[in-house]
């Protein structure tokens, strides 16, 4: 849903499909609220809760059980054969780059010497001074 207000009204004046016209009301420099009428006739909506609109009828054609399910794309490890979680591929802001095969290559391309990366330990990081504490030694 959009957060635009309802515009299609069917006048009770003119009898019309029109549409709604706002305008605002001013006292001097402040306003002070707005003005509906109908843009074909000019009728003035005095109370904002009685004005006719036009209800939007949408068709109920599908259910839910016309939905389909999500399709699967991809078997599960086929998509980690691409170049893109290779061990020898690199990227950088210029180039993608295979190390193995010593060329320029695509994040989604395969090749047959597909290698998994090795899982590396990662380490906590530890506060940038206690690192130069155990640089430099306890100095106080």
């Amino acid at each position: 849903m959009t957060n635009q207000k309802q515009v299609e009204i069917i006048c009770p004046a003119c009898g019309s499909d029109s549409l709604l016209k706002r305008e605002p009301v001013y006292e001097g420099l402040k306003k002070t609220g707005e003005k509906a009428s109908c843009s074909y006739c000019g009728h003035v909506f005095t109370e904002p809760d009685k004005i006719p609109f036009k209800n939007k009828a949408t068709p109920k054609i599908f259910d839910k059980d016309d939905l389909n399910s999500a399709p699967q794309i991809f078997e599960e490890d086929e998509n980690k054969q691409l170049c893109r979680y290779c061990a020898h591929y690199v990227v950088n802001p210029f180039i993608q780059w295979c190390a193995l095969n010593k060329r320029e290559v695509e994040a989604t391309d395969t090749c047959s010497k597909f290698t998994k990366p090795v899982a590396t330990k990662k380490t906590p990081e530890t506060n940038s001074t206690d690192r130069l504490r155990k640089l430099l030694g306890d100095i106080e």
